[in-house]
């Protein structure tokens, strides 16, 4: 899964533009610079300005790229600017779509120009339901945001950069309160999230205020101690770090603690009045609300009943699989007596102390390690981008995701990252380190989004942009492709592999029921616990996500299923042609496009 703060050029094999080989082996996909005056410098320009623009009003996303403009400021998240931000984009979609009406445009320009109305089109239909998000939830938010964005995205390498943190720690109020006052006004619409949601928020907030200097506590804050360990890693001297420290202290008890007492306070007055139903369908204007986050998020115009049909039937075709490992090991008692002993036996789980978290953090790595080795067999095009393996901070491991990756800085300042939140052992068994691995770090998310971002003569939106269908889908898809490289020798670890697939196909089933046919929440929760292996608190983890993030689950397997169905097309209408390299440039190095897009493209290959 991709943090929520992500297209390129096309290899020879798609028949677009040429490709080089680099000096170390590896082929970066390059388009030739545009020639001045020419109408693709035309088209650059405009792409350009417009993106320039967008960092301009979004200090946020210029950090999250190594830019420090507006180091010191947060963005401006209120109604108003929002409603501009959409109006200037639906005017520079007008402004674009005039101006390369009359060009001869080159293949990568003109789909730059259909990706861009695309988006467009996306953010219109999104906008009639912006009160319906759920701004507070265990998944993301603003609450959790901004420490996570102070630790890991704003860095500190100089003076400049203390005082700009600093500056930003005082912004908190004015953003937090931003965000509450329009999840009241939301609430006060009937538009709120499930009553029981509330308690992950509300731990999540106290957690955030729990030790120095928000009380005596003998242990510091989470962002205390951050901003220390970032002031203290400086180089300068030890008067200068006392000053920036007393300043960012003070920041914290003036500004943040009294935002989030606030934002508190509002949480508990919002749940005592807050609907007990689990569904989007409950809320006003749900059934269209829930059609436009799946057409969203699958970028396809499947319905809701489709979908719920399409999981069903893939869960059936996994647990025959499954059938097929434990014969393979020589289980014979039941299906669920196999997913009792892969829930209890000892053998399948690091030990729930340091040492034990520790060891899943290492040995998902040498996993990772392992696979670069293999890549050229089936890649022409690496990341240049490192990345690490690294535990989910403590501050939000409790409501946090099990597994998901923050995309590194263009600049090389920051790695990307796979995060596995190691706070419930049980909820990670070894069995499934391997897949998890693939799907996260490379040759999954890591891979496509580094080589997205690196990919030269392409506009920057294309580079940074995301589409959930093919992003998640592409992750699976490289759980499925190690094993078609002879990985998961050991058959649990195979068997791993299935089960995350079958999660996979649970979401379609639970995420239609839940929030077009009407499911409660226990009863998805039972789906799950009848067809899959997991605990009780893994399952309500599961379906509290899907609750407050509709739709968005089934992106991943319609993803999967369609980049595997356009393999096999390819595979059979090239026949001996057909170079697996050559189809995984197609589908990298063109980046995160809608499905139907991605068809066209594949198509394409000669």
């Amino acid at each position: 899964m991709l943090s929520r703060r992500h297209l390129i050029t096309t290899a020879a094999a798609a028949g677009i533009g040429a490709c080089a080989t680099a000096p170390d082996g590896t082929a970066p996909a390059v388009i030739e610079t545009a020639a001045p005056g020419s109408a693709a410098s035309l088209v650059a320009e405009f792409f350009e300005r417009v993106f320039d623009d967008n960092i301009t009003r979004s200090p946020e996303l210029a950090t999250s790229l190594g830019d420090k403009r507006g180091y010191d400021r947060w963005d401006d998240d209120s109604p108003a600017s929002e409603a501009a931000d959409l109006a200037r984009q639906v005017t520079a979609n007008e402004t674009l779509q005039r101006l390369a009406a009359p060009l001869t445009l080159n293949p990568q320009d003109r789909l730059s120009v259909r990706l861009f109305a695309k988006q467009t089109d996306r953010a219109v239909a999104a906008s009639g339901f912006i009160g319906h998000t759920y701004l507070f939830n265990q998944m993301f938010g603003t609450h959790t945001g901004i420490p996570t964005f102070l630790a890991n995205q704003h860095a500190v390498n100089s003076f400049d950069d203390a005082l700009a943190y600093v500056s930003r720690l005082e912004g908190v109020a004015e953003k937090l309160d931003t965000h509450r006052q329009r999840s009241e006004a939301s609430a006060a619409a009937g538009l709120t999230p499930p009553k029981h949601i509330y308690d992950y928020v509300l731990s999540d907030c106290r957690n955030l205020l729990a030790g120095a200097p928000f009380n005596d506590a003998a242990s510091d804050a989470p962002m205390w101690a951050s901003a220390q360990a970032k002031i203290n890693g400086l180089s300068v001297d030890d008067a200068t770090k006392t000053r920036l420290k007393a300043e960012a202290r003070g920041a914290l008890l003036e500004y943040v603690k009294p935002a989030y007492e606030r934002l508190i306070r509002s949480l508990e007055t919002q749940k005592a009045a807050a609907r007990t139903t689990d569904g989007v369908w409950a809320l006003r204007d749900g059934e269209a609300y829930y059609a436009e986050r799946l057409a969203n998020q699958t970028t396809t115009r499947l319905s809701a009943n489709e979908i719920h049909q399409i999981g069903l039937d893939a869960v059936a075709r996994i647990h025959g699989e499954m059938g097929a490992i434990m014969r393979r090991v020589g289980f014979t008692g039941t299906r669920d007596a196999f997913f009792d002993d892969l829930e209890t036996n000892p053998r399948f789980f690091v030990s729930d102390d340091q040492a034990g978290r520790a060891r899943y953090i290492r040995e998902a790595t040498a996993l990772i390690d392992t696979m670069r080795t293999r890549l050229p067999e089936v890649f022409n095009v690496m990341p240049r981008a490192p990345m690490e393996v690294r535990a989910v901070e403590p501050f939000r491991e409790r409501s946090a995701g099990l597994a998901f990756y923050q995309r590194p800085t263009p600049d090389g300042s920051r790695p990307g990252i796979y995060y596995i939140n190691t706070f419930n052992v049980n909820a990670i068994p070894t069995y499934q380190m391997e897949a998890l691995a693939y799907h996260e770090g490379i040759p999954g998310h890591h891979m496509q989004i580094a080589i997205a971002q690196e990919l030269e003569g392409i506009p920057r939106f294309r580079k940074f942009g995301g589409f959930t269908a093919y992003s998640e889908g592409w992750a699976l898809y490289t759980e499925l492709l190690p094993k078609e490289m002879g990985f998961y020798s050991d058959p649990y670890s195979d068997f791993g592999r299935l089960v995350l697939e079958l999660r996979r196909a649970i979401r379609l089933v639970v995420d239609t029921g839940l929030h077009a046919k009407r499911w409660p929440r226990q009863q998805a929760i039972d789906y799950i616990l009848a067809n899959q292996p997991g605990d009780l608190p893994s399952a309500e983890r599961d379906i509290d996500r899907y609750i407050v993030m509709p739709g968005q689950a089934t992106a991943y397997l319609i993803g999967q299923m369609e980049i595997l169905r356009l393999r096999e097309a390819a595979r059979t209408r090239l026949g001996r042609r057909f170079d697996i390299r050559a189809f995984h440039d197609v589908v990298l190095t063109n980046g995160a496009v809608p499905l139907d897009v991605l068809a066209e493209l594949v198509g394409e290959m000669g």
